[in-house]
């Protein structure tokens, strides 16, 4: 039996799992569709959670961008050297919607997956992007103000960081989602966390996602943090994790948070709500070096 306080984590890559079910079926799988031996096996392993990644519903938008950026091709190229443009459905990252995938079955086919894994013992974890969103996200048009914007001096002086966007409201610049060290991710959209308004509505997302599963694996969870945001963006924010951890759990009490996060910033998380952080130095020395005796 698992030590209950380091908890063993199963990953799956829920989009790449059921195409394979789908060729082996010859039609298109749903969650609905994964052979309970799927789900025994890491139960019988010894872990206490499932990761489901890549659940929620992605766009034509962000899958466009997917298939047309030549950067990306030549990587995808290589993985897979027979590609063809079915095969790039656009990262589970840029989501356009918290909600379960239509594709995968929708809400009740995860409602049904979590129900069987729970008679295994097992936990599910879903995926939780706080920093940005799918360019053609709801939002764009119903609440402009939730993401940060630019002017068409900051397009020309930063087109990978900036882009225009054409709206119900007219057209405007918006910037890409980003961390401060890298260009921005053209398939998505910044938001803006120094406007309380996007705040709030991000723990109502949060709050919709804790009723689904048993905890969320939060997405470079350190960008949204005041002094790395107003570093990217220089626009000044309010703390947001203490409040979005406290309020979820004030629904549901046991609901776990776990934090992709770097630069050394993994214990302030965990001061402020995360049951768990990554430990990047470790993962750095895994992945750069050899291990003694391994």
């Amino acid at each position: 039996m698992s030590d209950l306080r380091y908890p063993s984590l199963y990953q799956i890559n829920t989009r790449v799992w059921l195409t394979e079910l789908s060729q082996q079926l010859g039609r298109p799988a749903t969650l609905d569709d994964i052979p309970d031996a799927d789900l025994d096996r890491p139960a019988e392993l010894g872990f206490d959670w499932v990761w489901f990644l890549s659940v929620w519903q992605t766009g034509p938008a962000a899958r466009a961008i997917s298939r047309a950026n030549p950067a990306w091709r030549r990587e995808f190229t290589e993985t897979l050297p027979d590609l063809k443009d079915e095969d790039i459905a656009g990262s589970g990252f840029a989501i356009q919607n918290y909600t379960v995938h239509r594709d995968l079955g929708g809400a009740a086919a995860l409602a049904r997956v979590r129900q069987r894994l729970q008679q295994r013992g097992l936990k599910l974890m879903l995926d939780f992007v706080p920093n940005h969103m799918a360019p053609d996200h709801p939002w764009i048009d119903a609440h402009p103000d939730y993401f940060v914007h630019g002017s068409e001096t900051d397009l020309a002086r930063s087109p990978r960081n900036y882009c225009r966007v054409q709206t119900q409201n007219g057209p405007l610049v918006l910037a890409y989602g980003r961390d401060p060290y890298f260009d921005g991710w053209p398939d998505t959209l910044q938001l803006n966390y120094g406007n309380p308004a996007t705040q709030e509505a991000m723990i109502g997302e949060l709050v919709k996602i804790a009723e689904q599963c048993d905890g969320v694996r939060c997405d470079m969870a350190m960008l949204v943090l005041p002094d790395v945001f107003e570093r990217t963006w220089g626009i000044q924010a309010q703390p947001f994790w203490s409040q979005a951890t406290q309020r979820v759990r004030e629904q549901a009490p046991d609901f776990c948070f776990m934090a992709e996060v770097y630069w050394d910033l993994e214990w302030p998380r965990q001061q402020q709500g995360f049951a768990y952080t990554y430990d990047k130095r470790l993962y750095d020395r895994l992945r750069g070096s050899c291990p003694a005796g391994a």
